[in-house]
């Protein structure tokens, strides 16, 4: 069998349980599943062995009769699952900083939103970008995110409010994932805002979800451009009854659905996302204790950015969450206005500091739970038969990635079994 990578004397975070398997593979039961002075074998894209070798890799290797392409002395260093970043709007035109002095000066979230800003000053800066130019201002947020060894990224929809500029930024993040070597997961989020041309409507609010119900989601669905369809359920976003609707016909589609749920109020959106089996309930920094039972199945994501950006006070129940055993994804919610933020690892620093995550919770996070939250079942640990998804770091703990603040970058990432050059292009 050829091996085309083969990284010797490194430490291993499998986020990989104790059992017997993993105790004969020399995983730990720390929190992170942790593996040292370990070898781990990657061919095609695939992970076929991670572990501790009961004697020399050279004997190993003869005894399975491995052909090695590439080898990697690790000297030590700690390896990681690739990050994955479950939740962003990275794709937008234009930027709000001057909605940033608005609420320097003591102007909420929603006033800014009722007075033009917001959300829909995002839509007017996207639409009247050409589909080059989009990918232009979006790109370099994107290579932000690589350099710290994202190697899966969800990017939605939701600054177009029509048909033809929503689909312009899905195009847009597909284009982006097929040229860097990342992973992108997209995310229909028509159930953004009310665009301006709706609101003038009589029942305006409740004619543009029929409208995303009626035309956008089938046409969405039908050119194959969505992995998942999300929802603001919000009082300046939509109802529970209207998100229900679109909930409804995302499960007509075949489209898992996801929500933007209790970030400013508690409307029930995140048990009404968990009634249609959602992938994740994200935000939730208003989510009542008494419905995290409720959450069973779905995963809650926290979006530290946005909190500390809304200078909000109101946090998420985490110590229900732990109790429930719901999994806990940690993301940036990089977008324009609420979270101007292209950095998981100060997202994972943020989730500890101000919702007390440990750093433990907070990389598996930004690995195994925010696969979770996407989906993705191969994706997020280290173990044999998972996707080679992997980031080396120079560091003596894996606490430290959550600790310092642009402390660190991977010296090494893989990204479905092929090492990621400088340019986060796959290396030929």
């Amino acid at each position: 069998m050829k091996i085309d990578y083969l990284i010797d004397n490194v430490n291993l975070v499998t986020f990989a349980q104790a059992d017997k398997q993993g105790s004969l593979l020399g995983v730990g039961e720390d929190d992170y599943g942790s593996c040292t002075q370990a070898v781990v074998a990657i061919a095609d894209d695939k992970i076929v062995f991670a572990g501790q070798l009961p004697g020399s890799t050279e004997d190993w290797l003869s005894s399975q009769g491995y052909d090695v392409k590439q080898r990697l002395d690790a000297g030590g260093q700690w390896l990681t699952p690739g990050l994955v970043d479950c939740h962003t709007h990275l794709v937008f035109g234009g930027n709000r900083a001057q909605e940033f002095e608005w609420r320097l000066r003591g102007e909420s979230y929603e006033d800014i939103a009722r007075k033009g800003g917001g959300i829909v000053s995002s839509v007017s800066h996207t639409r009247e970008l050409s589909e080059e130019a989009l990918l232009k201002q979006s790109e370099p947020r994107l290579l932000r995110l690589l350099e710290e060894g994202v190697t899966t990224v969800e990017i939605k929809s939701g600054y177009g409010l029509d048909t033809e500029t929503e689909l312009k930024m899905l195009r847009v993040a597909r284009e982006l994932g097929r040229r860097h070597a990342v992973t992108v997961k997209t995310t229909f989020l028509g159930a953004h805002a009310v665009p301006p041309e709706f609101k003038q409507r009589s029942h305006g609010q409740q004619c543009y979800i029929d409208y995303v119900c009626q035309d956008m989601l089938p046409e969405v669905a039908r050119q194959e451009l969505a992995d998942a369809v999300d929802v603001f359920c919000e009082g300046i976003g939509f109802t529970p009854q209207q998100c229900e609707q679109v909930f409804q016909t995302a499960a007509k589609l075949g489209l898992p659905i996801k929500g933007h749920v209790e970030q400013l109020s508690d409307l029930k959106g995140a048990v009404l996302a968990a009634q249609y089996h959602a992938l994740s309930v994200d935000h939730i920094e208003y989510l009542a204790e008494a419905d995290v039972e409720k959450l069973q199945g779905t995963v809650a994501v926290l979006l530290p950015a946005a909190f500390y950006c809304l200078n909000e006070k109101q946090r998420p129940p985490i110590a229900a969450l732990r109790q429930h055993n719901i999994p806990m994804a940690v993301a940036t919610d990089l977008n324009p206005g609420t979270a101007p933020l292209a950095s998981l690892l100060t997202a994972m620093n943020q989730v500890c500091i101000l919702f007390g995550l440990t750093p433990a919770e907070a990389l598996k996070g930004a690995t195994l739970n925010g696969a979770k939250a996407l989906g993705l079942k191969d994706v997020g640990g280290i173990q044999a038969g998972m996707a080679a998804d992997l980031a080396l770091w120079d560091i003596q703990h894996p606490a430290e990635l959550a600790y310092g603040v642009n402390f660190y970058r991977p010296t090494q990432v893989w990204h479905q079994g092929r090492l990621r050059n400088s340019n986060m292009q796959e290396a030929i």
